[in-house]
């Protein structure tokens, strides 16, 4: 393990949240608030520990597997633990546990809130809360890839594929163009054009300039993370349609927008996920506008909000314009089934991913043709490609190893003694980085009740679900620690 490579990059985090914590100071100097002095202090805390860690600089920077995903994990532990600050020291959040909470849901972009009166917080703390979900949207490590020289002269790039497939989201993780560098500069590129395009629409609806900016960011991380008690209930059905256009966008693999603007047309017609994508929004808007109907005003206001939180659910976005806790047991089941399922791979989103689950159906498939003729070998295919046997196997464990850390966190806030919807729906929300859930949880409701306990695992759920469960896993799985791992070895 080569501590000094993981420091540095720390370190280089550490002052990169510095820089972006003179934005929220300048939103406390315009609005003359007086927790400009809670960001300073935190600034100064980031740049300071982290120039100092910067300075130890290894003459090599080396990141293999291990250095690739420990250096994500620890980055966005320590980016939402000092990210923390803000709110605590200007007691906006008066618990530290609540301030951690608040910070790790924004940068992991699940949207879960403590908070039952958001309208109360300051525009700072506010414009942080928000902008965390933007941050952590495309990642940290991403964004550090694209604009830092982290290998050294002579030094092979492979180090840059191992910290950007433990940050990006999806079974496999390719380059839209031959550096890595580039791919990560293009990602954000395409991000941040997305992010001011949902702005001027938000704008030109009539949405306060602030608040549009603070939907725009907070959506473009499909975050959720709300600037209003009711959410997105309040605003017009134009804003609520825009929104909802730019969450079903924000879940689609970026390579899609890049093929647009290179127009490779051919290519996205290939991509079986994105079909997949489109048909079950259709399909589940169709059912819930249908089985909801007696709960909605007019057929307009039903269809709205089906589709809003339909691209909510599957976007793992989080916003909400009615109580779904509401709706008939039929399309909350299908709710349910978008919160697992998530969106396309290479998007912002969070949950499973639908590229994992047709990996998944095809591999049944193959199988039970292997059981119908023995002695035939099948091959499954995904966009023309044949499945490599590792993705495969990668796929099934990952939802085994879903599955063991949804149910073990669910019994652990078992512990709290509230009903089982409440408790099922908190670590999927928190898992698959949606933030509201059922019950206790739901769209109208916070997650303020929970013990310190419970919300430590739910903080850990919601950071294993961001980075896809193995970087954060490994950060306790001792082997890691040894710098030399003997190969082959029997477990």
């Amino acid at each position: 393990m080569n501590y000094r490579s993981i420091t540095f990059i720390l370190g280089c985090i550490l002052i990169m949240e510095g820089i972006f914590l003179t934005l929220p100071i300048l939103v406390a100097l315009a609005y003359g608030e007086s927790q400009i002095f809670s960001f300073i202090i935190s600034l100064i805390i980031c740049l300071a520990l982290g120039i100092l860690l910067v300075l130890f600089k290894p003459q090599k920077l080396v990141f293999n597997v291990k250095e690739g995903f420990t250096t994500v994990a620890l980055g966005w532990i320590v980016l939402s633990f000092f990210g923390s600050f803000p709110f605590y020291f200007s007691k906006d959040i008066p618990l530290f546990t609540d301030a951690f909470f608040e910070t790790v849901s924004g940068f992991s972009t699940t949207g879960a809130s403590i908070l039952s009166d958001v309208e109360s917080m300051s525009e700072s703390c506010m414009f942080w809360r928000c902008f965390t979900h933007w941050i952590g949207g495309m990642g940290v490590l991403v964004f550090l890839l694209a604009i830092i020289p982290m290998v050294s002269k002579g030094q092979s790039h492979g180090g840059h594929m191992h910290l950007m497939r433990a940050e990006s989201p999806g079974p496999s993780v390719g380059k839209l163009v031959p550096k890595v560098k580039t791919t990560a500069l293009i990602l954000y590129i395409i991000y941040f054009i997305l992010t001011l395009l949902e702005f001027i629409a938000l704008v030109i609806c009539r949405m306060p300039v602030f608040e549009a900016l603070l939907t725009a960011i907070a959506n473009a991380g499909t975050g959720g993370l709300g600037i209003k008690n009711n959410s997105i209930a309040g605003y017009s059905p134009a804003i609520q349609w825009v929104i909802t256009v730019f969450m079903i966008a924000f879940g689609i693999n970026f390579n899609v927008f890049f093929f647009l603007l290179t127009r490779k047309f051919k290519s996205i017609l290939k991509m079986s996920e994105v079909k997949c994508y489109f048909i079950m929004l259709i399909v589940s808007v169709a059912f819930i506008t249908w089985n909801a109907y007696d709960y909605m005003l007019s057929f307009e206001n039903n269809v709205r909000n089906a589709s809003f939180q339909v691209a909510s659910m599957i976007s793992t976005t989080g916003f909400s314009t009615v109580d779904f806790n509401q709706w008939p047991s039929a399309s909350k089941c299908v709710l349910i089934a978008l919160m697992f399922t998530g969106a396309c791979a290479g998007s912002t989103s969070g949950g499973i991913k639908i590229s994992r689950f047709i990996i998944m159906f095809k591999n049944i498939k193959a199988q039970l043709l292997c059981f119908l003729h023995p002695g035939t070998v099948y091959k499954s295919r995904m966009d023309e490609k044949t499945i490599d046997e590792n993705v495969s196997r990668a796929v099934n464990i990952f939802f085994t190893t879903y599955a063991m850390i949804f149910a073990v966190s669910v019994f652990i806030l078992s512990f709290d003694n509230y009903d089982f919807e409440t408790n099922f729906s908190a670590v999927l929300a928190s898992l698959s980085n949606i933030g509201p859930g059922f019950s206790k949880v739901g769209p109208a409701e916070n997650f303020a009740f929970f013990s310190p306990l419970s919300k430590y695992v739910l903080m850990f759920d919601m950071i294993a679900g961001r980075l896809e469960l193995y970087p954060l896993l490994l950060l306790f799985y001792y082997r890691m620690w040894r710098r030399n791992i003997v190969r082959n070895k029997k477990i």
